[in-house]
Formats: C-alpha cells, sequence, structure tokens
C-alpha cells in the first residue's frame, strides 16, 4: 500500500506539478523503508522528475527536491533515535549484515538443497542457533555496536563465498529464479496450491508484458521497469524470500496486467485519459 501509494503521489506531483505532493511522496517511502528496510533501495527513484521534459529544469528540480526532502525530514526522527541508542549511524535497523550473511553464507546454499519441510524446519532451527551463537560470541567480545556487528556478517559471508566463486555465481542465479519463478516452494506448498498460483502468476506475467508493450507513457513505463530491476537486485543480493517480491512486484504486474488484458479485447483503444 505504501509502495502503491508514492508511486501514485510521486505520478500526480510530476503530471500537475505539486513540490507538496511531492514532499508526502517522499514521505510515504520512509514510511515503507521502516516498514521493510529494502524499500531505502527506491529511494533514488524519488530523482524521477527530472528526467521528464515538459517542464523547465528548475521546476523539475522543485519537486525531485522536494521528494528527497520528504523523505529525509521523515527518516530523520528514527535514524536520530538510533543514533542516540546505539551510539551509531543506523538509518532504519540494524539487521543488514545478518540478513546479507544469511542469504549469501553456507546456510543461504544450504537453502537450495532442502526438499521437504521437515528438512527446511530443521534447517531453519539450526541457523537460528548458529547466527545466535556467533552473535554471542561477538558480544563477548565487546563488539556489540551495530556497524561492527554488520560488517562481521558481512565479511564473514563473502569469506565463505569467495572460496568458491563459481558457487557464489550459482548461488546468484539460485536466488534470480527463486524471485522469478511464479510459483511458490513445490516442496514446501500442496500441489493444488502451487498449481493456481503458478497459473495465476504466469498469466499475469504474460498480461503484464502485453500491457507494457503497449502502454502509452514510455517515461513511467521506464521508471516502472526500474522498479522492478533494483528491487529484484537488492534482494537477489541479499535475501530472497519468494513472498517478498508480492509488495514491490505485484502492483506493478497488476497495473499493467490489467492494462494488457484491456488490449487483448476486441476493438479496445486507449482512451484520451489513458493516453495521458
Amino acid at each position: 500500500t505504501l509502495l502503491l501509494a508514492v508511486g501514485f503521489l510521486l505520478l500526480v506531483s510530476t503530471d500537475r506539478p505539486s513540490s507538496t505532493l511531492a514532499l508526502v511522496a517522499g514521505a510515504v517511502l520512509s514510511l515503507a523503508a521502516l516498514t521493510r528496510p529494502s524499500a531505502l533501495t527506491l529511494a533514488p527513484f524519488l530523482a524521477a522528475p527530472l528526467f521528464d521534459r515538459r517542464y523547465p529544469f528548475r521546476v523539475r528540480a522543485h519537486i525531485a527536491g522536494a521528494a528527497v526532502l520528504g523523505f529525509a525530514f521523515a527518516l530523520a526522527p528514527w535514524t536520530a533515535r538510533n543514533f542516540l541508542v546505539f551510539g551509531d549511524f543506523v538509518p532504519v535497523n540494524d539487521a543488514a549484515g545478518n540478513t546479507f550473511y544469511q542469504g549469501n553464507s553456507d546456510w543461504g546454499v544450504r537453502f537450495f538443497e532442502l526438499r521437504s519441510r521437515d528438512e527446511y524446519l530443521r534447517w531453519v532451527d539450526a541457523m537460528h542457533r548458529d547466527m545466535a551463537r556467533q552473535t554471542e560470541e561477538l558480544r563477548a567480545a565487546g563488539r556489540t555496536s551495530p556497524s561492527e556487528r554488520s560488517r562481521f556478517f558481512v565479511s564473514r559471508a563473502i569469506a565463505e563465498r569467495s572460496a568458491d566463486p563459481a558457487g557464489w555465481v550459482r548461488l546468484l542465479l539460485r536466488k534470480s529464479w527463486e524471485w522469478l519463478r511464479p510459483y511458490p516452494t513445490p516442496w514446501f506448498w500442496p500441489r493444488r496450491v502451487v498449481v493456481a498460483v503458478g497459473f495465476f502468476y504466469g498469466l499475469l506475467f504474460a498480461l503484464a508484458v502485453a500491457g507494457f508493450l503497449s502502454a502509452p507513457r514510455p517515461g513511467v513505463r521506464a521508471f516502472a521497469l526500474g522498479v522492478l530491476a533494483a528491487s529484484m537486485a537488492a534482494h537477489v543480493l541479499i535475501l530472497v524470500v519468494w513472498r517478498f517480491r508480492i509488495p514491490y512486484w505485484d502492483p506493478v504486474l497488476l497495473l499493467y496486467g490489467v492494462f494488457g488484458a484491456g488490449t487483448l479485447l476486441p476493438g479496445w483503444k486507449p482512451s484520451r485519459s489513458t493516453a495521458r
């Protein structure tokens, strides 16, 4: 809901134009980042109004600047709170290194070797116990600041993967497919769920492609494709969980999928308002 609101407000603020709506768009994106920190990846998209050549650069800069300002002001109180509590620069939370380790360490490799729900439950339990053990060792060594902990887990994951560069490439490819596949984990969910969801997303992907190909606003289309690419890249590099795709991709897929379905109807043509 928050990400969709950001896209809508940013688009309207550019079409009107309105720096007030852009300011609100930035603030809402900060709320999305507080909900799920990976939304920080989308902060550069607040500068998108700079590329709308319908207006002079000064107008575009005001809109984009207002969006960035709204984002920074809304996020600043939480970041300041973290600095006062931890004495460290933590924009949202301190789980970045931990999450990177889960997605790129040997535990991340083992995830793709699982073949049953029971194996998964044992894997989760063992991973959490190992993470707790390593965190406790860091605490005992006096390395308690969030940045120290984060750097430790990032460097640990890189060290484990650097021993097998080809294996790291395979892991990234596996995570990419984990993100892109239209059906949920086959060995975790009942077959009827896998088939039904796979059919729904397969159809939605196809209709979204049709919508992208016929969409009348190339700038908005490029923006939407950029959001899809950036959100996927961020998760593939850090940690992929199939359901994490839903808040980032589904609003875009549904918008263009519905439009794509309309283009397939006999005699349908975009109305004047749609084309704008």
